[in-house]
């Protein structure tokens, strides 16, 4: 795993932390901040996850030569 995934899996958690909070409390701004946070991690660690597995396809491009 790298920088990118953990990080962004870690916002997602966190964005649904507040997105549900917010709507047990009837908040909003606290539950739409919560979704903005799991977009925004769900896109990092999207990012994470392709350039891990573009690493994985160099590695094992050079390994066959």
């Amino acid at each position: 795993m790298n920088e990118h995934q953990v990080k962004g899996r870690v916002e997602q958690a966190k964005g649904t932390i507040k997105e549900v909070a917010g709507k047990a409390v009837g908040n909003e701004r606290l539950q739409g901040e919560g979704m903005a946070d799991k977009t925004a991690g769900k896109a990092q660690a999207s990012y994470g996850d392709a350039k891990e597995n573009l690493k994985d396809g160099a590695k094992k491009a050079v390994d066959k030569l």
